[in-house]
Order: C-alpha cells, then structure tokens, then sequence
C-alpha cells in the first residue's frame, strides 16, 4: 500500500480527514482516503460542474415542459409564487446535499453518502435502496428530458406545415418514439467523447439557458399585441381547471408539481466530483449555484412570459394551432398577431429546443457516472461491464446502457400517455426520495459523528436538513394525490403506483438476494 493511503476502514472511521495530513500532490487525494482507485479524466472546474447541473435543471426544459400543468391547476398565481416557495425549499434540500457532498465527493453521490451516514448495520440496507432510487430516478429524468424534445420538435413540425387550423402534419406516436430514440441516440455518441468535450458542452449548455431565457422573457411580451396587466400575472388564480377540483389549496398544491419538476437533476455535480478539481470545495459549490441561479432565472423566465399570457382556456384547447401546447402556441401567437406569421414563434421554439437537447445530454452524463459508480460496488446486474472505462477514461457501457433504458421507459407511451407518465412521475418523487434519504441519516443516525468538510453549515446543518426531509415527504404526498375527478383508469394519479412500485422491488430485491451480498460501497484500491 502506497505510503500515507489510509484503508477504507480508517476512512469510516474518520469520515474526513484535513488533506495537509498527507503528502498528496493531485486532486485523487481525498478519493484515495474514500477508498476508490482514481479512473476518471480530472479536467472538470467549478464552472464546469456547475454548468452540469444549471443544465440538468435547466428552466427552459422544465417550464416549457409542465407550463400545461402550471396553467392548469391556478394559472399565475401559482406559477409566480409556487415558484419561490419550490426554490426556498429546494435550496434547503441542495445545502444539505452540498454539505454532505463536501465531505464524501465521489461518483457514488446519493448512495455512497447514505452507507456512510447510516453506519455499519445500515449501510448495505441504506445504500442499496438510495441507490436504486437514485439511478431509476435519474432514468426516468432522461426519458422525459428526451421524450419531451421528440414531442415539441412534433409541434415544430405542426406549426411549421400549418398548424392544427390550418391542416398542419401531427407525426404519429410512433414517428415520436423515433424522434425520442434519435435524440438518445446522438446524445449517447456525445457521452461517449472526452470529459473535456463535455465540459465545452456542458459549458455552451449553460451560456444557452442563461441567454435563451433572458431573449424569451423579453422579446415574446414585447413582440405580443395583447398583454397580460401586472395584476393578472400576481393576483390572478385559475380555478376552472376542468378537472372536477375546486379547492383552491387542493388546486395550488397540484401546481407546484410544474416548479418542483424544474428544479431537479443537480446531484449531477456530486456525480461528476471524481472528474473536478478541489472536488470537496467545488462539488458543494456546483449544487448551490445551479440552484441559485435557476431560481432566479426561472422565476424571470416565467414572469416574462406569462405577460403574454391572456387567454388561457384557449391556450389549452387542442383546437389551437399549436394542438393545446400551451407555450407554444403563446410563442407563435405573438408572432402572427403581429406579422402575419408564426415563423418567428417557431425560432423561438426551436431555442427552447436546443435547451432541452443539452439538458438530455447532461442529463446523460450523470446517468453513465451513476451507473459508473454503483455497477463498480457490484450493485447492478453484469457490474463488471458498466464500470468498465475507455482509453478516454469514460465509462462508455454505462453510457450506452443509460441510452438503452431511457428509451425502454419511454415505450410506454405508445400504449398510454397515462402509463409514460406513470414511469416519469419517478423522475421528481424518486429521486427527491433518493435526496432526502442520506439528508435523514444525517440528521439523525449520523448527528453526532458526521464530520464536516470544506463546505459546511455548521450549527444550522441539522436544522436545515430536517426542512429539506420534511419538505421531500410532503411533496411526495402532494404528488401522489389525484388530478382529476372522478377518478377513473384515464384520470388515475399513477405516481404512488409507481414509486410504490420501485420501492417494492427495491426492498424485495434486498430481502430475497442481495442482503447475502451486497455490502454498500467497497474499495477498489489494491491494498
């Protein structure tokens, strides 16, 4: 064993150990304390880990994808509002996360903290089930980034021949799936580059959501012939939902679901710590700022577009041009009212589109380093292949078979709109579960040993992870509550159904097998 590498029982037992400690002269240092073999390119900085996860969340993706839902269920009031209630509470959730990130960076993120913080009876338990959340989570996010792209680019093409009203082509549920199975497909060759061809990526990815986001927020209400008075965008609450639910907190719970959608995916930068530099310190910072900025631009990116927002059953009619997407048809209406023609509307769509195609992009990467990092402690099937890395230090099986899954979860859908969102609901529900699992242990079997990193909240740590716990199961209530009355197999919230799912074969799984082997994370060093 190399002198000053400490084992991985030392590393337990001193959760994190100052690196003047030791004569290291990289960046490997602290992962080498952790117990794990450095494999992976370091080129990432705090920018770069940064742009991962601000590209994960990515507001334009998430808005534009759930705007039908904010519309819905209270319009407005909900979006403008609901909005800095899911950030105030999201961020409690990253802090937390941050604060845990800072003293075990590792690809592992989620799991590896949970068997670290639950001890040694707990952890294989504690790891496992965090784990699969995780990555199953992270899964269902890349199905739906991706089958959300193949669904505008089908409005594209709608508006672009004519639109609904004027004989516009619709592409069928399987020329999406094609559409879906494309876009996966190109990602995966992406993923499949350097590190350093990502991070240029990831980097373009967040100049794009940043910019894109200020040029719609001010060009559509600008460019738009009627606009919304600042009372509807503050005070105006959209009861007629058509839904059969007419309590309005009934009504603004189901709205945050469209906020709280948005704001996920920034574990990314925990995922991506093995290739940062200053991991512990710059890991923590990509969580925060990704979140910080997303609420704030989000919230600006909603507030200008919902100016162009007058008329809202019609928005949501499938007899509109844009065949009931909401956001898309404020895009192209602005445009045709004022000159004629929508193409401009369609421009715009298409720099929403080229958001959303970065966002299943790094959502892709995360994927593969989750995988990476779970298949390299034997948790999944074949573990052997997965954590298998190139001559480009990149797991490229684990990419591949992230590509693969996302588009099996999305087959779903040529049955039942109803059943692909079933499978996506796990997308926010499980994998807040999965956020929220280490944060409990922390807080509670973990309270008194855990030992801080760089990045630390100090006396309020426990305060603010208990929010972050407490905020998790309550959304995980709210979201599992019916949409719609009366309840009927068309109507069904099939979220519980879901996640409940997941959770059965997670514990199944355990109980039946891998509690004879699986032993949470293991080292890979040659001790």
């Amino acid at each position: 064993m190399a002198e000053g590498v400490i084992k991985i029982s030392e590393a337990e037992e001193a959760p994190y150990l100052p690196l003047s400690d030791y004569d290291f002269s990289n960046n490997d240092s602290r992962l080498i304390q952790l117990g794990y073999k450095p494999k992976l390119n370091r080129r990432l900085g705090v920018i770069s880990n940064f742009a991962f996860s601000f590209s994960i969340i990515s507001v334009l993706t998430g808005i534009t994808t759930l705007y039908n839902t904010g519309l819905t269920y209270g319009g407005p009031v909900v979006m403008t509002y609901g909005w800095l209630i899911a950030g105030f509470f999201t961020m409690t959730v990253g802090l937390s996360m941050a604060e845990i990130c800072a003293s075990y960076p590792t690809s592992g993120g989620l799991y590896y903290w949970s068997a670290k913080l639950a001890g040694k009876d707990w952890a294989p338990f504690a790891s496992w089930l965090t784990g699969w959340f995780n990555i199953v989570g992270q899964w269902a996010v890349t199905t739906s980034v991706d089958f959300s792209l193949a669904q505008l680019i089908q409005v594209i093409i709608l508006l672009s021949t004519g639109g609904m009203n004027g004989g516009g082509y619709r592409a069928s549920k399987y020329i999406v799936i094609i559409i879906h199975g494309g876009i996966l497909l190109v990602h995966a060759v992406i993923n499949s580059l350097s590190i350093s061809v990502l991070s240029f990526f990831g980097q373009i990815a967040a100049a794009w959501n940043i910019l894109g986001v200020f040029l719609l927020m001010i060009l559509i209400p600008t460019v738009a012939t009627e606009r919304a008075s600042t009372k509807f965008v503050f005070t105006h609450f959209n009861a007629d939902n058509g839904e059969g639910i007419n309590s309005k907190v009934y009504i603004f719970v189901l709205g945050l679901l469209m906020s709280q959608y948005t704001l996920t995916g920034y574990d990314a930068s925990a995922h991506m710590t093995e290739e940062t530099k200053d991991a512990d310190k710059n890991g923590p910072k990509g969580i925060i700022s990704a979140i910080g900025v997303s609420i704030v631009v989000g919230w600006a990116f909603l507030l200008g577009i919902t100016f162009a927002v007058t008329n809202i059953p019609y928005l949501l009619s499938s007899d509109n041009d844009a065949g009931g997407y909401a956001i898309a048809q404020v895009f192209y209406q602005a445009f045709k009212n004022r000159y004629g023609s929508g193409v401009g509307g369609i421009v715009c769509l298409g720099v929403v589109s080229v958001a959303i195609f970065f966002c299943g992009m790094s959502s892709m990467t995360s994927n593969s380093r989750m995988a990476y990092a779970f298949s390299r402690d034997g948790a999944m099937p074949f573990s052997s292949v997965w954590h298998e890395v190139n001559k480009q230090e990149v797991p490229l099986y684990a990419v591949w078979l992230s590509a693969l899954v996302s588009f099996c979860m999305a087959l779903p859908s040529l049955g039942s709109l109803v059943a692909f969102q079933a499978m996506v609901s796990i997308a926010t529900i499980g994998l807040y579960i999965a956020y929220a699992l280490p944060i409990f242990f922390r807080v509670t079997l973990a309270r008194k040993t855990f030992v801080p990193g760089p990045f630390n909240l100090g006396r309020y740590g426990i305060l603010v992870g208990w929010i972050a716990v407490l905020w998790v199961s309550t959304i995980t209530v709210l979201f599992s509550l019916p949409v719609a009355y009366p309840i009927t197999k068309d109507t069904l919230n099939y979220t519980p159904v879901a996640v409940g799912g997941l959770l059965f074969l997670t514990v199944s799984s355990w109980i039946i097998s891998a509690r004879h082997w699986f032993k949470g994370p293991i080292t890979n060093l040659d001790i």
